[in-house]
């Protein structure tokens, strides 16, 4: 009998990451159970996006329909200076050349929606709230895993045949595996998020705008229902360690920003087809927190017990991948357990040779995008460059993308086409 027929695979956080491999695993015939320390999911943060490769993984997961209601399918990157001058356009998605789009859209709209699927093709009590993961132990057959009930604060234990840590940033399974890490890596930027509803589009309509005064850098796309989501990025330090003194306020993508603090890197811009001090004070709420990542790991896990997502490889948001690398990892990583039958650990340590280097390819990429930001934002020709080195460290060519097989397992079939 297979191991995953006796145990669920257990998975720590119900995030992009987490539900997406529950989905998976379920399309692959393994049963899965979510355990989230929230009491209740609600549809919080900002905007996000999926780049291609991200898309084909949901759309054969049968979410196409889904993606294309919620999301806005990007049709170009548009680099400018403070004035509004364009100095480098890159088209994305289909666009390009991709069989799949590039949607910007908003994170808690994708979430919701990931978590009524799992419910629904995988029952009510796949994904168990309130329920803050304390420790884990593995045996010969199975891992033990040990929660606080937070409503009845009381411990609960769940066997399952596998752990997946992808429990995010601060990922409770992450330092139960690799204690001595230390403080997050700080890019040394500060960053406001928010989101604006503006009843007029600029450019295209379906544009981010990436636009810079060789200090302060500005994005903003659209993500549906005359909505725009926008982030400032400011560097104020050095790059280095995460101070855990107070100086630097901890990495939360919930913090309440001040709007003053943002506004102030952005006097005297004037786009002409974007009002940035309109579209940052007219934002409902204003999120602030630091550009962070990590190292890469030499190794995720072991035996039964694997990290996936943010857990795994924190990256910058530079490159817009952090979601779409989590969905690849939740994809492989059904795919290597479904290969592997029996043997669990085997098929966890075959999907960490499969993403462990390519996801760290990408962490590089993102740092060096964000080192090589500044002045280099105003020069087109080192745009270019930037975004070419992007590409071939991080993105799915065209080509390899198209041609690729599916990951969803024969047997299981596709849910939906390019």
């Amino acid at each position: 009998m297979n191991d995953m027929t006796k145990a669920p695979v257990l998975i720590a956080g119900a995030g992009i990451g987490g539900l997406t491999a529950a989905l998976s695993l379920h399309a692959a015939g393994i049963d899965a159970v979510v355990l989230e320390s929230s009491r209740d999911i609600r549809p919080l943060g900002v905007g996000m996006n999926l780049l291609p490769h991200g898309v084909r993984e949901l759309i054969e997961l049968g979410l196409g329909d889904d993606l294309a209601a919620l999301g806005v399918a990007t049709a170009e990157h548009v680099f400018c200076d403070s004035a509004g001058e364009r100095l480098f356009t890159e088209p994305r998605g289909k666009s390009v050349g991709y069989h799949w789009p590039q949607y910007s859209i908003h994170r808690g709209e994708l979430q919701q929606l990931l978590l009524e699927r799992v419910r629904e093709r995988l029952g009510p009590d796949a994904v168990r709230t309130g329920l803050r993961l304390l420790d884990f132990t593995e045996h010969p057959d199975g891992v033990r895993v040990r929660v606080r009930d937070r409503a009845r604060d009381t411990d609960e234990t769940f066997e399952g045949a596998a752990l997946i840590g992808a429990d995010g940033l601060h990922s409770t399974v992450r330092t139960r595996l690799h204690p001595k890490e230390g403080p997050l890596s700080w890019s040394g930027q500060r960053m406001w998020r928010g989101v604006t509803v503006m009843e007029e589009p600029f450019l295209t309509g379906r544009s981010m705008v990436v636009a810079s005064d060789g200090t302060a850098s500005l994005v903003a796309y659209p993500i549906g229902r005359n909505r725009v989501n926008w982030v400032c990025l400011v560097r104020v330090a050095e790059p280095g360690p995460l101070p855990e003194d107070g100086a630097v306020d901890t990495a939360d993508d919930y913090r309440a920003g001040r709007l003053d603090e943002a506004l102030s890197h952005y006097d005297g811009w004037s786009l002409g087809w974007l009002d940035v001090h309109e579209l940052l004070k007219r934002s409902d709420h204003i999120l602030e927190y630091p550009m962070v990542d990590r190292e890469p790991l030499t190794s995720w896990g072991r035996g039964r017990v694997t990290l996936l997502g943010d857990a795994a490889h924190p990256m910058y948001p530079a490159g817009a991948n952090g979601a779409s690398q989590a969905i690849l990892d939740a994809r492989v990583l059904a795919h290597e357990l479904a290969r592997a039958g029996d043997d669990v650990p085997a098929g966890l340590a075959a999907y960490e040779s499969a993403r462990l280097e390519a996801t760290a390819n990408v962490v590089h990429a993102g740092r060096a995008m964000e080192r090589a930001a500044g002045p280099a934002m105003l020069n087109r020709g080192m745009l270019a460059q930037i975004m070419e080195f992007y590409r071939k460290m991080a993105d799915s060519e065209v080509a390899e993308l198209n041609a690729r097989p599916s990951l969803t397992p024969a047997a299981a079939g596709r849910h939906g086409t390019p």
